[in-house]
């Protein structure tokens, strides 16, 4: 700081030799320019600024390079203050919801000391006056008879829709405010300036209910004009009718909607909703909008019953938005359901009595849409292939909405379900309306034509035991060639293949024969989008040789095994070179979706620990390192379908190969699950196990002995026993150790737990990443340096910096050991690295 001071007091002046520089506005328009061009010329680069301006001849080159020098500090001081701005604003908006939150919980603890007064003395009251049974239920009946009376019916005219709307309105306030639910904090989910926002659900209520509150850099009309659009965000939502709209005295507006949910899984059936949205701008300036189902109780509008959909109810639930100073908009969102568990098998209530998992996929989503837009307005940069980060998300919800039409195969949408073949593990339905393949009859470029005319959608659902969905979810996109069938993928490509690829390939990422090449990353990191290249698959059909690369784009959520209630999925769908926004994209994948409500059963006394906001975990801490903490007795239900564009006339063969195929799907998932389980990670070598080859125990030997005799110290404490007690040793080392191979282009030949965790990877697919991809620009400069000096020393020592994982997630470092393991013969086998303290950024 003393430095950058200096320098810019000493800039500032501009003075070179005790004069004083004054420069004309014309010189500081050309100076400007150069630095728009170039931040940091060379010396070479001012002394030719000076040649092509006659302007600034009268300046000397070491006053101009003083003038840049101050002109870079400046930039630097506006954005270091714009960033203080900001984070002084995110502190004093989440400041001011923490209070309010504080005041919430002291209200609610009095009101829980009031009532357990109120319930202590009656019952002191029952027991001196009453003397049997009978009494006793007496007072109990009459006591809920007054905590839940009935609300008198309501008639239909504008007077009772309005009277509605406000007793709707005031429920809401009381439970984004109030005390009228009992919140708990979301597991896994701490309040702080770089958090999503302080989220809570249900402790004990009807239904399920989940309520956020967090700031976003958007105005309330805007933001409430996003949330109003649920289609364009919250992916189970199918459709939302407006059927009536009414204006208030007061400004406000009543909305009649007819709102439908997919279903997540092929077990469930679609729920829909009858509701009455109202729209109000409150005194203090912040704008609310409600919601809540119409129902025959209440004597109001009704909509009759739809097939293939369970009619739910929502509760008084909504959005209350507030400007927020210097811009911005601080809102809370509450959701409160219910879902109609009745209607779902019992191993599937858990889903629909979640509060956790409601507030993953519906009130978390509409934070993280918003925060997502306020980032892209801000930073309005162009992404992957061109485009900007709307339009990948335009192509992320068809995709998303794509595979939930295969997964639900509404009737309406032109689906007819095919004849079983006598097994009903696989459902298959065909869809031969136009708009269902959207264009998707395009002509090659070779001459060949496409004849598709229907989709063909084959889908099963699965129950899955003891395996964390997030691990099974990487697996599967890791490791595509242990499920798919290369063939199959060339086929599916054809329905919308132009002709031969020709989108720029830069290695990014590759897992055994496929190369990943992100586009997009949503805010932190919840989903992420891609295009898949498989490589050197050659396909005949017809007489036609398909090109060799398949391009599939790919959406991928539910990667972190830590967030408590996530579905994890993985959706993918071929693309051909045009790669155009409105391109035909026929979506298949999976879903993983855990059923377990543990999470939910949160202490009452539970409350939001304000103090936890400041805690920073021990360095090194992984947080996908502990699998058997998060998956013991855990289940989930994993939902598989795949479409596929055929002509009509081969519907049998396609129909047969589609039934196929996906139950050799669904027999390659359960064997890596049940490798993946904690209880059998030894099924399947190469994954999480410590690989007990007399080659693995070797190289551990050959470690410990190296570093022993380069640094002089021991790696491991006294190890007991053989080869095989130092290989468990190096295995559960706290620190990350990784070996690469001694080549032109180093690759990862073998890593312990700590290191598997910290690349997230695994074993098998350990050796599709090599040595310069996990260091940034600086770290692999040092890296380069140093290399000699491992060869010819030994060993070296690297300074603390960031690296990459293989799904691209930063990771910073304390320092870093590398050392050259030799054999047996004192030969050079490999070079081992330890990263010491890591952690994720």
């Amino acid at each position: 700081m003393m430095a950058v001071t200096s320098a810019c007091k000493d800039s500032k002046m501009g003075m070179d030799n005790g004069k004083y520089v004054r420069y004309t506005p014309e010189q500081v328009e050309a100076l400007e320019r150069l630095y728009h061009e170039c931040p940091k010329p060379s010396s070479l680069r001012r002394q030719q600024l000076i040649r092509e301006c006659p302007i600034l001849s009268n300046i000397e080159p070491k006053q101009i390079k003083v003038w840049f020098q101050n002109r870079r500090c400046r930039e630097k001081q506006r954005k270091e203050s714009s960033r203080l701005q900001a984070v002084n604003r995110k502190l004093t908006a989440m400041n001011k919801l923490l209070m309010e939150e504080n005041d919430r919980l002291q209200k609610q603890v009095s009101q829980l000391v009031y009532e357990n007064s109120f319930f202590r003395q009656q019952t002191q009251t029952a027991a001196l006056t009453t003397t049997d049974n009978n009494s006793c239920e007496s007072v109990v009946t009459s006591g809920q008879q007054n905590l839940s009376a009935q609300r008198p019916p309501r008639d239909a005219s504008p007077a009772g829709l309005l009277s509605l709307a406000e007793e709707t309105l005031t429920e809401f306030l009381s439970k984004a405010t109030g005390t009228a639910v009992e919140w708990v904090q979301m597991p896994g989910m701490k309040p702080g300036p770089d958090s999503i926002g302080i989220t809570a659900i249900s402790h004990s209520c009807s239904g399920v209910a989940s309520r956020a509150c967090g700031l976003v850099g958007l105005e309330p009309t805007r933001v409430a004009e996003i949330l109003k659009d649920r289609p364009s965000w919250f992916r189970d939502c199918r459709a939302v009718d407006v059927l009536n709209v009414m204006s208030t005295g007061s400004g406000g507006t009543i909305e009649l909607l007819y709102m439908q949910l997919y279903a997540p899984t092929t077990l469930a059936p679609a729920r829909d909703f009858w509701l009455m949205r109202y729209t109000s701008v409150m005194e203090d300036g912040s704008l609310v909008v409600c919601e809540r189902s119409l129902n025959n109780t209440q004597n109001g509008p009704s909509m009759p019953p739809v097939q293939n959909f369970v009619r739910a109810e929502l509760l008084p639930s909504g959005y209350l938005i507030r400007p927020c100073e210097g811009g911005g908009s601080i809102i809370h969102i509450v959701d409160h359901m219910d879902l109609e568990p009745w209607s779902v098998p019992e191993v599937l209530r858990p889903l629909y009595e979640s509060s956790t998992v409601l507030s993953q996929r519906t009130t978390m989503a509409a934070l993280r849409h918003l925060r997502q837009i306020s980032q892209e307005i801000s930073h309005p940069t162009v992404t992957g292939w061109g485009r900007r980060p709307a339009a990948l998300r335009a192509l992320g919800q068809r995709l998303s909405k794509g595979f939930n039409e295969a997964v639900n195969g509404f009737t309406d949408e032109g689906w007819s379900m095919l004849e079983s073949d006598g097994i009903d593990d696989v459902t298959l339905l065909v869809n031969s309306s136009p708009s269902k393949l959207m264009g998707a009859n395009i002509s090659y470029a070779n001459g060949f034509p496409s004849m598709s005319s229907a989709v063909l959608c084959a889908k099963a659902s699965m129950l899955l035991q003891n395996v964390p969905p997030a691990i099974l979810l990487r697996f599967l996109r890791e490791h595509r060639s242990e499920w798919a069938d290369s063939g199959i993928d060339a086929y599916s490509a054809a329905a919308v293949k132009a002709g031969p690829c020709s989108i720029p390939v830069t290695r990014t990422g590759c897992f055994g024969g496929q190369i990943i090449l992100p586009l997009a990353h949503t805010i932190e990191h919840e989903e992420f989008m891609e295009v898949i290249r498989l490589e050197s698959i050659g396909h005949y059909q017809d007489d036609m040789i398909m090109p060799g690369d398949i391009f599939l784009l790919q959406l991928c959520s539910g990667v972190d095994e830590n967030a408590v209630g996530t579905c994890a999925e993985l959706v993918f769908a071929p693309i051909d070179a045009s790669f155009a926004d409105d391109a035909p994209l026929l979506p298949s994948g999976f879903r993983i979706i855990p059923l377990d409500s543990k999470a939910d059963a949160s202490s009452p006394n539970r409350t939001l620990d304000l103090a936890s906001t400041l805690e920073v975990g021990p360095a090194g801490s992984r947080p996908n390192g502990d699998y058997s903490k998060n998956s013991s007795s855990t289940k989930s239900v994993m939902t598989i379908a795949f479409q596929f564009a055929f002509e009509i006339h081969l519907q049998e063969n396609i129909a047969a190969m589609a039934r196929q195929y996906v139950r050799s799907i669904i027999s390659s998932v359960q064997r890596v699950a049940l490798a993946l389980s904690p209880s059998r990670l030894g099924s399947l070598p190469g994954l999480r196990s410590p690989p007990g080859t007399p080659e693995a125990q070797t190289l551990a030997r050959w470690i410990c002995q190296s570093y022993r005799f380069f640094l002089g110290v021991e790696l491991l404490k006294s190890v007991s026993g053989g080869s095989e007690s130092v290989l468990k040793e190096i295995w559960h080392h706290s620190d990350a150790l990784m070996c690469c191979s001694l080549k032109a282009l180093p690759v990862f030949t073998f890593a312990n737990e700590a290191g598997l965790d910290m690349l997230e990877t695994t074993l098998v697919s350990l050796q599709d990443i090599t040595l310069e991809k996990i260091f940034d620009d600086n770290g692999r400069k040092a890296l380069f340096s140093e290399l000699p000096q491992i060869m010819q020393q030994g060993f070296a020592c690297l300074q603390g910096g960031i690296c990459l994982s293989s799904m691209g997630r930063p990771i910073s470092y304390e320092r870093a050991i590398a050392w050259k393991v030799l054999n047996e013969e004192e030969d050079p086998h490999c070079i081992c690295f330890m990263f010491v303290n890591w952690s994720f950024v």
